[in-house]
Parts: C-alpha cells; sequence; structure tokens
C-alpha cells in the first residue's frame, strides 16, 4: 500500500499547494477507495496537522484570530466531543456516504461560491454552530470541509486572514480528530503513525510542486476542474455505499 499512499499525498499536497485547499478531502477520499475510513483518518493525522501549521503561523497575528474565531473553535472541540454523528468505525454507519456528501458538497460550494451571502453581519451567532458542525462531521467523516471553509470565506477576510484562519480551524479540528481515534480504536485496525509520517515527505513535496504549478496555469481554471473533480467523485462514494453500483 506504500506507493499507493505516497501517489495520494503526493497529489493531495500538489492540490493544497496549488489553491491553498482539498489536502484532508482529497486524501481522505482517495484512501477510503481502498481501505476504511478510519485507517485513512489515522494515516491524515501527521501529513495534516504539520501543513495546517505551516499555514497558520506562516503570516503571524495568530492571537488576533484566536480572539476573534474563539466560538468557533470552542464549537469545533465541543462537536467532537459530543457529536451527532456516529464516529469513525462505530458500527455500520455509511461514513463513506457521508464523506462522498460532503465531497461532493464541497465542489459545488467551489463552483458556485462567487454567489456566497457576506455572513460577517451574523459571525457572533454563527460561529459556534458551525464550529460544532465542523467539529461533529469532522469525527464523523476524517475531514472538516462543511460547513466551516465556506462560511469562513463568507466573512469576507482578507487574503491572509483567510489563509491563516482556515489553518487555525484546520490545525484544531486535525488535534481533536487525533485524539478521537486515539481514545477510539477500532479491533484490527492500527494507528499507523510510521505510515503517517512517512506520507508527509510526499505531501510536502507535493505543495512545493503545487506553487510552482500556481504560477504556470490559471488558477481560477484549475479551482474548476477540482472542485467539478470533487463533485463527481463525492457522489460516485455515495451511490457506491447505497449499492447502486
Amino acid at each position: 500500500m506504500l506507493p499507493f499512499v505516497i501517489a495520494v499525498f503526493a497529489i493531495a499536497g500538489m492540490i493544497k499547494g496549488t489553491i491553498g485547499l482539498g489536502l484532508p478531502a482529497v486524501s481522505m477520499g482517495l484512501l477510503s477507495l481502498v481501505i476504511s475510513p478510519f485507517q485513512a483518518a489515522t494515516l491524515l493525522i501527521i501529513p495534516s496537522m504539520v501543513t495546517n501549521i505551516w499555514q497558520l503561523f506562516a503570516e503571524g497575528h495568530v492571537l488576533k484570530l484566536i480572539r476573534r474565531f474563539w466560538a468557533l473553535l470552542l464549537g469545533i472541540v465541543v462537536g467532537s466531543i459530543w457529536s451527532i454523528f456516529p464516529g469513525l468505525g462505530q458500527g455500520e454507519f455509511q461514513s463513506e456516504a457521508l464523506l462522498g456528501g460532503m465531497l461532493a458538497l464541497y465542489g459545488l460550494y467551489g463552483l458556485f461560491a462567487k454567489s456566497m451571502p457576506n455572513l460577517a453581519p451574523h459571525e457572533k451567532y454563527l460561529s459556534p454552530i458551525v464550529g460544532y458542525l465542523g467539529g461533529a462531521l469532522t469525527v464523523a467523516t476524517g475531514v472538516v470541509v462543511i460547513p466551516v471553509v465556506p462560511y469562513l470565506q463568507s466573512l469576507h477576510l482578507k487574503r491572509d486572514d483567510l489563509v491563516q484562519s482556515l489553518g487555525l480551524a484546520f490545525t484544531v479540528s486535525t488535534l481533536c480528530l487525533a485524539v478521537y481515534l486515539h481514545l477510539n480504536p477500532v479491533d484490527n485496525v492500527p494507528i499507523d503513525y510510521a505510515l503517517s509520517l512517512i506520507a508527509l515527505i510526499p505531501a510536502l513535496v507535493g505543495m512545493w510542486l503545487g506553487t510552482k504549478i500556481r504560477y504556470r496555469i490559471s488558477e481560477q481554471k484549475f479551482r474548476k476542474i477540482f472542485f467539478a473533480g470533487l463533485v463527481i467523485f463525492g457522489s460516485y462514494m455515495v451511490v457506491h455505499q447505497w449499492g447502486w453500483i
């Protein structure tokens, strides 16, 4: 499985380096085709944590963002502890279908993001709700996407603040996921930190390549292709879990 894992994280890292998003979504989606979502999530921990911390501290002003988004972060923690969804690896819960649905929604959002309203005036009330749903879905699917990413992008933040805010939310979500996976092991599914550490290398190389690609092709064109692919891929995961194909 090692060559497949290396290829997946190289691709996911390249996409993240190009558009600033996508490493957890792409890696979880691809890995879940051949291994369980629980095992895929364990491999994601180290690459996701390192790249998110890199993204968070790239520009400074971390404390300023924490003071602004503390309710969102607290909601993520609460949602990961008291989730309304069954967690990864629990019973017969169709986590692949939920993950696929999230990927498809993420793709649709990316394609039509310009039509999103400005939610900044309602930030005080929405942050804890969005955070809770984000944390609950993180421990259910292994990915923090919906609704945290669209919400932060709807606040009309400056570019650097948006990138750091996403890094902050991703970092807290990944920490919560790591704690959840450690406290809720699945029989016969070991947490392979060694393989997760190995996956960090292609992820970082992919991010470096992605930054090079960013200057060679239209970012808007790449985003459209990427998000359209997520819609198709996520929809396939849903119908596959339900046995339609």
